[in-house]
């Protein structure tokens, strides 16, 4: 089972690529699809999300939603300041999927993996062991960038994905959740991720772990996790 950025995928291309683009083209889609069911159901998960960070004394920005011209610039506002936080929201991690499926449909978006990451996903397909995926960027956005990626479609190598509707990725009930949705035993499946606290998570449920980590001069405290620097490294 795979993280994404800082996995397969280099985190320049999530922050300076993905994110810029979903912000630059937030208002337009909103505005244009906000009647859609499946956008609607998006900002029935932020606006729920708001209250729980209004009641915590978070300070996001006023909701209002006396009319769909409000409800549609309190979403957009509410939306900005969860990506100027960096917040792993499951509300929001969807709405960006569905605005980065845009572009990458018309050609302006396309996934970016590591060199390493398309033969080792043949290899491991080869060899009979199944691959999934689990980040916290939606289930949508994980299948466009590896069917749309620098390396073609590769999503026949990946049996399944998962993303925090299964769970935070700091806890280990989510990776429980995922081995018994994959009918295994966590101690059977192998996490790889370049964030130790995940990593900590998944061990604590019984999976076995390795830190990816890919910049070699970096120095870093594995917690006692294995260490890798390339998929090269394992199987």
């Amino acid at each position: 089972m795979l993280d994404i950025e800082g996995t397969t995928t280099p985190v320049d291309f999530v922050y300076r690529v993905l994110f810029p683009y979903a912000r630059a083209h937030l208002r337009e889609f909103v505005a244009r699809h906000f009647r859609d069911p499946e956008v609607r159901d998006d900002i029935a998960r932020l606006q729920a999300e708001h209250r729980a960070d209004s009641g915590g004394g978070l300070g996001p920005p006023p909701w209002r939603a006396d009319t769909a011209e409000d409800e549609i610039a309190s979403a957009i506002a509410y939306v900005q300041w969860l990506m100027d936080a960096d917040r792993k929201s499951t509300g929001l991690k969807s709405l960006q999927g569905k605005i980065w499926e845009t572009g990458y449909r018309t050609g302006e978006l396309r996934g970016q993996v590591y060199p390493d990451v398309p033969p080792a996903l043949l290899r491991w397909s080869s060899q009979g062991r199944d691959i999934c995926i689990f980040s916290s960027g939606s289930i949508q956005a994980q299948r466009l960038l590896f069917s749309c990626s620098n390396a073609g479609d590769l999503t026949g190598c990946i049996r399944a994905y998962f993303d925090t509707t299964s769970g935070p990725k700091t806890e280990a009930p989510s990776y429980r959740r995922i081995a018994a949705t994959l009918e295994r035993a966590p101690q059977e499946m192998l996490f790889v991720s370049d964030v130790v606290a995940e990593l900590d998570a998944a061990r604590q449920s019984g999976m076995q772990t390795a830190l990816c980590v890919r910049s070699v001069e970096k120095p870093v405290d594995a917690g006692g996790h294995a260490v890798i620097h390339s998929f090269d490294d394992f199987f």
